[in-house]
């Protein structure tokens, strides 16, 4: 019943996206607002609670760091810190009997959406995430991690009136959370296996344009600390093309990437590839 409770914010935040568009002005600017606006918080959440919090794939400062944790907040999946923490345990034991979201042993409804509405994981697991719990601001965040969700909407409410709210916020972050939530289901069961990672996970070209390079997941699974998912040009990954351009700017620093020999071992068995 309390799982149940805790999630009203979901259920109604799916209810305004659904029928909010019908009930404000209709204009394809707002429409362009909340694919913008899908685009750029997708990138932010890759980069920031994937690459950098779960990975530490590259390196930045703790201003940056900050601004990570808070911008990832906008997308309403709870803090940095407990993101973190469940993928990298997803990591440790991915597709196994400890797996957190595994569809191969649990089904493609619990690795998409079930665990994350069921109430078992709550609780932030702090002693996976040492390295950057150490940082207070880091913990309030975590703690309140409804308050980036709630300035992003009264900044777009605000600066929009209500059809931006329910455009830029309501309708992208819905989008949001089942483009993420893919990557757990459809990311386990559907594409190709580069590499032989021992577990599920396969690349995927939609979902890798469609979630800014998240998609490449077999790849990610290779070599998971790597700042780049798509290891060839033609993978498209704009999370990296974003994190290549806050690196010229000085903003990151020491993006890694995999070994080439590590990178092209496939080679050795390209019926594989």
């Amino acid at each position: 019943m309390r799982a149940h409770l805790r999630n009203w914010p979901i259920v109604l935040c799916h209810a305004i996206a659904l029928v909010g568009p019908f009930a404000v002005r209709f204009s394809w600017s707002f429409v362009g607002l909340a694919a913008i606006l899908y685009a750029v918080r997708m990138c932010l959440l890759s980069a920031g609670y994937h690459r950098y919090f779960a990975h530490r794939a590259f390196r930045t400062s703790r201003a940056f760091q900050f601004f990570l944790a808070f911008a990832g907040g906008t997308c309403t999946q709870r803090g940095a810190l407990w993101w973190a923490a469940n993928h990298r345990y997803h990591h440790a034991h991915s597709d196994g009997p400890e797996d957190i979201h595994s569809p191969a042993r649990q089904g493609l409804y619990w690795s998409h959406v079930g665990w994350f509405l069921s109430g078992r994981y709550q609780a932030t697991r702090l002693d996976r995430v040492r390295d950057f719990a150490r940082y207070p601001e880091l913990r309030w965040l975590d703690r309140h991690h409804y308050v980036p969700s709630w300035l992003y909407l009264g900044t777009l409410v605000a600066l929009g009136g209500w059809s931006a709210g329910i455009w830029g916020c309501f309708v992208s972050t819905s989008l949001m959370w089942h483009a993420t939530f893919c990557i757990n289901s459809l990311a386990h069961r559907f594409g190709r296996r580069r590499y032989p990672t021992g577990d599920e996970s396969r690349n995927n070209a939609a979902l890798g344009v469609l979630l800014m390079g998240e998609g490449w997941h077999n790849n990610h699974h290779h070599y998971q600390s790597s700042a780049a998912l798509g290891f060839y040009w033609w993978e498209i990954d704009s999370t990296y093309y974003l994190l290549k351009l806050l690196a010229a700017l000085g903003l990151v620093w020491d993006l890694r990437t995999p070994p080439r020999a590590l990178r092209d071992s496939w080679r050795a068995h390209p019926e594989a590839g």
